[in-house]
């Protein structure tokens, strides 16, 4: 599968329907951006089970506002619409197969039950 570009009208559909998605902020004068771009496309295309979504930060400032993103590359990444990653800086194709490994393997169950705890003890701590 080919990378898609991601927009915020996008974004919720492309994260509801399908369970893994990737996704690279980027920009068109970034030099990091552009020797990463090939990369990810390369993976694209080697992972069809996987959604791997392109956002021009300046196209769209407002989804790169939305996730915070203060450099770029940046690399996100979602599983069963969870955001389980997120780290600036351009990936070697090593470090990425890896990554799409680990995001593969994860047991979303667990995930989902460390969620809620930390979520549980942040309410309890705000109520002290």
């Amino acid at each position: 599968m080919a990378t898609i570009a991601l927009t915020m009208d996008t974004l919720e559909s492309t994260i509801a329907d399908n369970d893994i998605v990737l996704i690279d902020f980027w920009a068109e004068w970034c030099g990091p951006c552009k020797s990463f771009g090939p990369i990810f496309e390369e993976l694209s295309n080697k992972h069809a089970d996987i959604a791997f979504a392109k956002v021009d930060t300046e196209a769209e400032q407002t989804l790169a506002a939305q996730f915070g993103i203060q450099s770029i590359p940046t690399v996100a990444a979602f599983r069963d619409q969870v955001l389980i990653f997120a780290q600036p800086g351009a990936l070697p194709a090593e470090s990425l197969e890896e990554l799409i490994g680990q995001i593969k393997g994860l047991d979303m169950d667990d995930v989902r039950a460390q969620i809620e705890a930390a979520q549980k003890e942040q309410e309890l701590a705000g109520d002290n």
